[in-house]
């Protein structure tokens, strides 16, 4: 694979034909990790062993007792790059189980060495933070059962605990992502089109991403479907729960053996996913401070490579005022559409988070302040961790922050500014 220049030493010829292949994007996954591997070579069975019963370890309280029996592995001999991600996902697994095994009432304070060191040196090799991310769980965590099958038959390579709807949660993400790839795709073809004048390039190449971004909301809905929105809340949210912003691990964790003081990571998060950071810098959607900030700092969870593809778009001219400037109806047309369509699915976007953590929030809340509770409610939303009922795994004040990103998504509308044409043409 091509390896990236230095910033300040592309040429501007380079910047107008950005090549997915260039950011490691693949053409048929997106930034879905092609065909991961399903093992690692014999020596780091113990790690594969613990993170493929994990969800029964946790359930069962022993998996603690498992990692403190695990040897310290050599990370030398992991070279591929699938290598690693796997080795990731695997020891991310571990961690979560490790930390939050008996909830928010008892974390650990500290990763043992054992675990913390391989980890966190395989972490620096692929640039990614020393926790679970997206990377991880949705990006490099799947199978086909049948090579030749498609969605219908992919399942997960590891899970936590909250049976089928981890893997209708987990998947459902996949698919979102599988979704956008068509929108991917025409992204260089916009900057193109936009650096060659070339209206019609980029009027075609913007109904592709305003299929795609549909598309991914298509795909969401089947959240419904596969997911229970009490057993996302009250089972599976805290093993995706990060130590930073989050007040049950105030002081973060320390990796033994890497340093004496506690580091801080969120944990994971929608934000972690590349895709709409790409829209939004395409299409020009500003983000006011506190919440632009938080996206920002969420693009050091995503493979490097992938980062450089947001922040290289950035770099380009600007989208919005050449179809200020162009005053061409069907561009303009064009345009709007594809921000609506990424409005409406911001819009949905709070839909489902209000189903699947608003709600259940608030009737967690009643049950503890003596509400009565079926069987399955004491058994799920009444197991919620009452840390994470304002925030999101991420650590954002989940609903406001939503609402603040889709509201400047709508600022971007041309429509919504009638006076903005005139100044750019003068």
């Amino acid at each position: 694979m091509e390896v990236l220049v230095n910033m300040g030493t592309e040429s501007a010829d380079s910047k107008r034909c950005l090549s997915l292949r260039k950011y490691h994007i693949s053409e048929e996954y997106g930034f879905v990790l092609p065909q991961p591997l399903v093992e690692l070579p014999p020596y780091f069975q113990p790690w594969m062993d613990i993170a493929g019963r994990a969800s029964e370890l946790i359930t069962s309280h022993s998996l603690r007792s498992f990692v403190h029996e695990l040897p310290l592995l050599e990370t030398d001999s992991l070279q591929s790059h699938r290598e690693l991600r796997l080795a990731h996902l695997a020891l991310g697994i571990i961690t979560m189980g490790y930390v939050w095994q008996e909830g928010e009432k008892d974390p650990v304070k500290v990763l043992p060495r054992n675990l913390a060191v391989p980890y966190w040196t395989i972490s620096q090799k692929l640039g990614l933070p020393a926790i679970l991310t997206h990377a991880d769980g949705v990006l490099a965590n799947w199978r086909k059962r049948d090579p030749d099958g498609y969605v219908e038959n992919l399942e997960l390579l590891f899970g936590i605990p909250g049976g089928e709807s981890v893997r209708g949660f987990f998947l459902v993400t996949l698919m979102v992502e599988l979704a956008a790839v068509p929108g991917l795709k025409a992204i260089p073809e916009v900057i193109r089109g936009v650096s060659d004048g070339d209206v019609t390039a980029v009027i075609k190449a913007l109904d592709v991403l305003r299929q795609a971004i549909g598309s991914m909301k298509e795909a969401l809905k089947l959240m419904h479907d596969h997911v229970d929105p009490s057993v996302f809340y009250g089972i599976m949210r805290i093993f995706l729960a990060g130590w930073k912003d989050n007040p049950t691990m105030a002081e973060g964790l320390v990796y033994e053996g890497v340093q004496a003081e506690p580091l801080e990571f969120s944990g994971g998060s929608a934000a972690q996913s590349s895709l709409l950071h790409c829209f939004d810098e395409l299409l020009g959607v500003k983000h006011e401070e506190k919440s632009g900030a938080f996206l920002t700092r969420m693009r050091g969870y995503m493979p490097p490579f992938h980062k450089r593809f947001i922040e290289d778009i950035s770099c380009v001219p600007s989208l919005r005022d050449f179809v200020l400037k162009q005053g061409d109806r069907s561009l303009s047309e064009a345009f709007e559409h594809c921000v609506d369509q990424l409005v409406v699915l911001r819009n949905y976007h709070i839909n489902v988070v209000s189903r699947f953590i608003t709600i259940p929030a608030a009737r967690a809340k009643q049950l503890r302040t003596g509400g009565s509770a079926s069987l399955a409610e004491h058994n799920t939303v009444g197991k919620a961790p009452t840390s994470l009922e304002e925030r999101g795994t991420g650590g954002s004040g989940i609903m406001s922050f939503l609402k603040v990103v889709r509201d400047r998504t709508k600022g971007v509308l041309i429509s919504s500014c009638p006076n903005e044409k005139q100044a750019i043409l003068d």
